[in-house]
């Protein structure tokens, strides 16, 4: 799910060594061009200010096990440390872990950590609070949202001494790395006396460069510098992250200079924000690999979670044959021309193009072809006996009280692109026969419908990606319907076999052939329609604050590695 769309950002490191962008230039994909702007430079001393950011959504919760949604693990990202963390061109690097090995069976890894850490409140962070909070996440499968996810349930987690961490486990991972990437490390002593599955931890006390202040649901989230922060503090002194649900007023709030950077807008705002000389767009490939999808209910009824499950999808999504009719009616370069004004690039299955080589790139896609689409329902038995223009069941398949093909949409309030998307899948879906009832909900709600209630149809909404694409696999598994992971209800053995085989696999090349097998799987059985994997489009004001990193591979100006060295522009 798009966290903001229910997506999980992955982490960076904090390396101020790395290249910025002056005033002046616009920057596309990591390439830098100076364009007509504002030249001045800070002076290297200034330091200082708040740094106000727009964005379109709210952070779910403050409890790091509770996280949802992609303005949660912004906020993490900025308060906690993780044992590894990814730089901005995707690579592997430390953080609290200043070097990790395995054993030579691939059953034990060892992480050696640094010394000095401290938590805000001025607590030593130690071995003892890596172990706490790895074994908290594995052991939370019946009330955390995604943490359980990254372990295996047979790790057995030592520390040795207070640098020292030790995983053991029955049979070997290989994802160790892009695992540690989103533990966030707790404080011990805080979170062992409370329920960690009610905790609201409003104070979250962290290790990492920034504190929270002030957090107000829905309008604001208030940081101040961590001037103790054990690997440098920022150069600036608070950063609030403003609510904007309106695009548009986000844009505006932008050119005004009531903010000095925005995270999302759409496309088509970009040549306006372009033509202010004291605004630098950037665009690249997100540092969390993103993907829209278009989800399916197709949870059969021996399926149905037992204590939560509502399972009201429509019958008909069920039959294959619908599916691929709607594949068949969706037009994904027109998708990307009209919405992301070309910023992006048509999805097969669940890992993003942005993940490289687990991306099976030799998947033939499904053609538009609003023929062939009505052509498969015809020969399904769909028909419009009363020649109202909606397509009905088939005699022979039991739909209950729903026996015309009229599906329920939803998508998130907060999505830019989730309006114009609904409404163009609807016009093609009607030549098709099949009516569309467009239902905007804000994401809470849309949570509550979707995971694990499956009470709902077709769903608009994404996923950023791990930069392993273990997780965003896992949730095809049978075993996630119950979990609430799963969005769809999709159980096929074949594919569940081949994912917890590549789970075990250490040999790269041979997990990769495992990973694209699997995308095949999907890809034929359709429980998604995955229209495009968008780049990302940022913007500041470079006459604000000056150092954003806008020349590697990967783009996130809320991430640490810009927020914690940026300073002010004169």
């Amino acid at each position: 799910m798009l966290l903001g769309l229910l997506m999980v950002l992955a982490a960076c490191g904090d390396d101020d060594t790395t290249s910025t962008t002056q005033p002046g230039t616009e920057t596309t994909g990591g390439a830098s061009t100076t364009v007509p702007g504002d030249t001045t430079t800070a002076p290297p001393t200034a330091e200082g200010g708040t740094v106000r950011i727009g964005w379109g959504g709210s952070p779910s919760s403050l409890n790091p096990g509770l996280g949802e949604l992609t303005e949660d693990y912004t906020v993490y990202e900025l308060i906690y440390n993780t044992p590894i963390t990814l730089d901005m061109d995707g690579n592997y690097v430390s953080e609290l872990a200043t070097d990790w090995s395995v054993s030579e069976d691939g059953l034990t890894w060892t992480m050696n950590l640094v010394d000095g850490a401290t938590f805000h409140d001025g607590t030593p962070l130690t071995s003892e609070d890596v172990k706490y909070t790895l074994e908290l996440y594995r052991d939370c499968s019946d009330w955390c949202v995604y943490m359980s996810s990254y372990f295996d349930g047979d790790e057995v987690i030592e520390a040795p001494d207070p640098t020292t961490v030790t995983i053991t486990k029955e049979a070997p991972t290989g994802s160790f790395e892009g695992r540690m990437v989103f533990m966030y490390i707790l404080p011990k002593h805080i979170w062992e006396g409370v329920d960690p599955g009610t905790f609201d931890n409003t104070e979250m006390i962290g290790s990492g460069s920034f504190t929270l202040v002030e957090h107000r649901q829905g309008e604001y989230v208030r940081l101040a510098s961590n001037g103790d922060y054990w690997g440098g503090a920022p150069v600036v002194d608070e950063v609030i992250f403003q609510t904007f649900e309106n695009a548009d007023a986000r844009v505006q709030a932008l050119i005004n200079g009531d903010v000095d950077m925005i995270t999302e807008f759409p496309s088509t705002a970009i040549s306006t924000l372009q033509s202010d000389p004291n605004i630098t767009v950037a665009t690249g490939e997100p540092l969390a690999p993103d993907l829209t999808d278009i989800i399916f209910n197709i949870t059969e009824p021996e399926n149905c979670p037992a204590e939560d499950g509502i399972c009201s999808g429509h019958p008909a999504l069920r039959d294959l044959q619908v599916r691929l009719a709607l594949a068949h009616a969706v037009d994904k370069q027109q998708l990307i021309d009209t919405l992301l004004l070309g910023l992006g690039t048509p999805g097969i299955a669940i890992v993003p193009t942005g993940l490289g080589v687990w991306f099976n790139n030799t998947i033939e896609d499904y053609p538009f072809d609003l023929d062939e689409a009505n052509r498969i329902l015809d020969e399904a038995g769909y028909a419009d006996t009363d020649g109202n223009g909606i397509r009905e069941c088939p005699a022979s398949m039991d739909c209950g009280d729903r026996t015309e093909l009229s599906l329920r949409m939803n998508f998130p309030d907060d999505s830019d692109t989730g309006p114009r998307l609904a409404q163009t899948l609807a016009d093609w879906w009607e030549q098709v026969g099949v009516e569309v009832q467009i239902q905007v909900l804000d994401p809470d709600t849309l949570t509550s419908v979707c995971c694990p209630s499956l009470d709902f149809d077709v769903i608009l909404w994404g996923w950023g990606s791990d930069p392993d694409p273990g997780f965003l696999l896992s949730a095809l598994t049978c075993d996630e319907i119950p979990t609430g992971l799963s969005e769809s209800g999709y159980c096929n053995p074949a594919y569940d076999e081949l994912f917890y085989a590549q789970q075990t696999e250490t040999d790269l090349q041979a997990r990769i052939d495992m990973v694209h097998e699997m995308q095949q799987i999907l890809w034929e059985d359709l429980p998604y329609i995955i229209p495009y994997c968008a780049l990302s489009s940022e913007a500041f004001r470079n006459d604000r604050y000056i150092g954003w990193i806008t020349d590697t591979t990967k783009l996130a100006l809320e991430d640490p590695s810009s927020l914690n060295v940026i300073r002010p522009a004169g």
